[in-house]
């Protein structure tokens, strides 16, 4: 494993783009932070961390959620990863050298599971450095109550690098891998309707866009805004307000089914590939 991971660090060190990208999502996870100095431009300019945002065990909820909007930048490495396999003839080289394809395909997997736990313990330091410092509540039993939330991050951005990362050698070009998983996500979108509209009821249609991998990577971290006591107070007094904000160990099935469906079909589709 160490010596897989350290080809695939070697090639991604030499690799501006890569290191660029890299450095601008990391970056934009520390950021986060900021998030508790922007004040409203009325009343008295109150702070957004005011509004609870940073309360345990909120923070593990919101963090998460707004972490998770950021990998995309994460993507682009993944898939461009796999493009400069073919355009700079690495992967023929490193199978030459001795690599099978399934070492191949694992030190890929691995770099994206380094990736998705890198991912994961920046954010847990960010948010607990932060909830120590404005939340309201400082109780071990409520610091660590809700960690759920970083295990379903890290699951979700696993699944979402394993997606990049089947597409990237699919399509072999990482601007197209992109558009392809965008098409996709339309897809669910389409499937959705079609089935709602001609087929079935819309809830039957729910269920069955559930069970799609990026509806189901989605599910894993239900929206926060409307979770904050304020948001819901409102919401409560213009109607009855109800909505599941835990995270469910069936869409983390179902997102652990579809990240192996898409390794092993990354492996099958290199294993049949003439290189």
């Amino acid at each position: 494993m160490l010596r897989l991971l350290q080809i695939e660090f070697h090639k991604l060190f030499h690799n501006r783009a890569s290191r660029v990208l890299s450095i601008i999502y990391f970056g934009l996870l520390t950021s986060i932070a900021l998030i508790a100095v922007i004040r409203f431009p009325f009343g008295n300019r109150m702070a957004l961390a005011d509004l609870g945002i940073f309360n345990f065990p909120y923070i593990w909820h919101f963090n998460t959620y707004v972490a998770a909007i950021l990998k995309f930048f994460l993507l682009l490495v993944i898939v461009s990863m796999m493009a400069n396999e073919y355009s700079y003839k690495t992967l023929k080289q490193n199978l030459i050298d001795g690599l099978s394809k399934k070492e191949f395909i694992l030190s890929k997997f691995y770099t994206v599971l380094v990736f998705a736990f890198t991912s994961t313990v920046f954010v847990f330091i960010i948010s607990l450095i932060l909830g120590l410092i404005y939340s309201d509540f400082n109780e071990l039993s409520i610091i660590f109550s809700d960690l759920e939330y970083l295990l379903a991050f890290f699951i979700k951005l696993v699944g979402f690098f394993s997606f990049g990362l089947f597409l990237g050698i699919l399509i072999k070009r990482s601007a197209f891998a992109v558009g392809a998983m965008l098409t996709w996500y339309i897809g669910e979108w389409i499937i959705y309707g079609l089935l709602g509209w001609k087929v079935t009821s819309w809830q039957t249609a729910q269920t069955i866009k559930n069970l799609l991998p990026l509806e189901a990577m989605q599910n894993l971290i239900v929206e926060p805004g409307t979770r904050l006591g304020a948001v819901k107070t409102i919401a409560n007094q213009i109607t009855e307000f109800s909505k599941d904000y835990s995270v469910h160990f069936t869409d983390i099935i179902i997102v652990l089914i579809w990240t192996a469906i898409f390794i092993y079909s990354s492996y099958v589709l290199l294993k049949k590939r003439d290189l």
